[in-house]
Formats: C-alpha cells, structure tokens, sequence
C-alpha cells in the first residue's frame, strides 16, 4: 500500500510540474485559434503522461531495456493522440468559425429586418398622412376649382400606386425568404424581356431626360422564369433612373460566356463608395445621397429583391464602379 502511494505521489508531482507549465503556455497562447490551444492541451496531457512514466520508472529502478519499452510505448501512444487531436482541433476551429460567421450573418440579418420595418414605416406613414390631407379637403370642400381637384386626384393615385408597389415589393421578398418563390423556367429571347424593361422605364427615364440605350445587335437566349426575368431587369433598370443625374445614359450589354449567360446594366450614376459597394443589395440599403443630389429614394427593396431571384435561378449578381458610373452584372446558367 506504501509503495502505490508513494508512486501516485510520483506521478502527481511530475505532471503538476508539467501541468504548471502547460498552463503558463495556454496564458500566453490565450490570443490563437481553438486548434492551436486543443493541440497544445493534448501535448500537455501526453508530456504529463510522460513525466508521470518516467518518474515512476526511475523510482522503481528499471533496467534501461524496460525503461526503453516504456518510453517507446508511451511515444507511440502519444503520436496517436496528438495526430487525433489535431484533427479534432482543426474540425473544431472549423465550426468554431462557422458559429461566429452564422452568429454575424444573423446580427446583420435582425439589423436588416429592423431597417427594414423602420424603412417602410417611413415610407408608409409619410403618403398616408398626404392622403388623409389631400382627402379631408376634398370631402371638406376645402378645394373646389376643377384644376385644383385633377391635381389633388392625381397625386393621390400616384401615392396609392407607390404604396402598393411598396407592397408589391415586400411581398415578393416574403416570398424568397420563405422558399415559397416556384420558378416556371423557359427559354427567353433576351431581346424581347430587354425592350419590355426598356419601354416599361421610358417614361421615367423621359421625365428627366435619361437616355436607354441597348448596346447589342445580337442578343442571347436565357433560361429562366418570364415574370422574374421581367422583375430583374425592371428593378435594375428603375435603380439606374433613379441614381442617374437628369440627362444621363443607361446602357445594357448582353453576352454568353460558355455556360453563363450575361447580361449588364450600366449608369452614369458617379459611381458608388467603395464601402457601400458590398451592401448595395442588402434589405433596405439607400446608399447616400451625396453621390446624387436630388434623387428619389426608393424603398430599399428593389435590388435586394433582384438578388433573391438571380440566386433562385442559381445565378449570381454583382456591382462594380465603372468610368463615370456603376455597372450591375448579372450572370445565370445556360442551358447546354
């Protein structure tokens, strides 16, 4: 009973000693990734193990052969841990990094869905106050002369079509979130969908003197849902008016690059902050106003709406400074 006393007492002694410095090493590594501090706790362990064996051998007088044995087995014992746990560590670091990056996903998505509600409230409350106004003066015979109810008239159709196009818009962004979006994919001569957006955005784009211009005599076919191929290109369109000063030029490129098929929206917008660049089709994302003084703000949907559905056809987009302006890409698969 002595003796295993004694050697328990051996092996405590050698692998505090360890245990001491190992925790000395895991302060000062307290700045590295979770695989370096899992592999060093393993080497920690093993060295402890090894100390431990040692101390005890010693104290028991073995031969050098059995003390050999001993330490041989021992190694072996220890490359195998430490090989397991470097594996383990990298898994670990691996979904370590993959929490923090869906913890921050998440803090920019409840960010998002608080600019967003903040936004449309904004935007809801402002013409709904007008609408009152404008229609307890009418019923109230506030305004009488015939002009003056055609203006009144008009401006409230105009709120009422605004605000149901904002509706329009947060109803289509339930639908990709959700997963409820079904896509009817068909062959599309991307010509006649470019002259749909074109003639469905002249009007505004007369209004301040925008010029649209397609920039292709050859325009290729592209795969993809009718109506949600009509959405992505109006809503980059309509981006592009709004953004560009008055006498500005839109221009829209096409082309095929073995299996994607392209298609491109330039503006002489002035450009967009390099900053800003990667949360353009973030919800509810304006950007600044500096960069185009006197532009309608829209309701912050309108590209993140165009992301939605280019990544529901598998397809990506993506926005870059060019000369004078910013150029909106998008790229979807073609069919083989």
């Amino acid at each position: 009973m002595r003796d295993i006393l004694l050697i328990g007492l051996y092996s405590l002694a050698a692998g505090g000693v360890v245990g001491l410095f190992g925790a000395i090493a895991l302060r000062m590594l307290r700045g590295r990734s979770v695989a370096v501090h899992v592999c060093v706790l393993l080497a920690i362990t093993v060295a402890a193990v090894v100390a431990g064996v040692v101390t005890v051998a010693r104290a028991m007088f073995l031969s050098r052969h059995d003390m050999q044995v001993v330490l041989l087995t021992v190694a072996a014992s220890a490359l195998v841990s430490l090989a397991v746990g470097v594996i383990f560590g990298r898994r670990l670091a691996a979904a370590a990094m993959w929490a923090a990056q869906a913890r921050e996903q998440e803090r920019r998505m409840e960010a998002g869905r608080r600019d967003l509600v903040a936004w449309v409230s904004h935007d809801l409350r402002t013409p709904l106050a007008g609408l009152r106004a404008m229609t307890e003066a009418l019923q109230d015979g506030v305004v009488a002369d015939r002009a003056t109810v055609a203006v009144y008239h008009e401006r409230i159709r105009a709120e009422t079509d605004r605000m149901s196009g904002l509706v329009d818009d947060l109803f289509e962004l339930s639908r990709i979130h959700a997963g409820a979006l079904r896509l009817a994919p068909a062959d599309l001569p991307l010509a006649d969908v470019v002259s749909d957006a074109v003639a469905a955005v002249a009007p505004l784009a007369g209004r301040r003197g925008i010029r649209v211009v397609a920039g292709q005599r050859e325009w290729p076919v592209v795969t993809a849902g009718p109506a949600e191929l009509n959405r992505i290109l109006d809503n980059l369109l309509t981006n592009s008016v709004r953004y560009t000063p008055a006498q500005g030029t839109i221009r829209i490129d096409a082309g095929r690059d073995g299996r994607t098929v392209w298609f491109s929206v330039s503006d002489s917008c002035g450009g967009i902050p390099d900053e800003d660049l990667a949360r353009v089709f973030d919800v509810a994302f304006r950007g600044t106003r500096a960069r185009t003084p006197g532009a309608a703000g829209g309701g912050g949907l309108g590209l993140a709406i165009v992301r939605g559905l280019v990544e529901a056809h598998g397809g990506q987009v993506h926005a870059r400074n060019v000369v004078g302006g910013c150029r909106f890409e998008v790229r979807l698969p073609a069919r083989t």
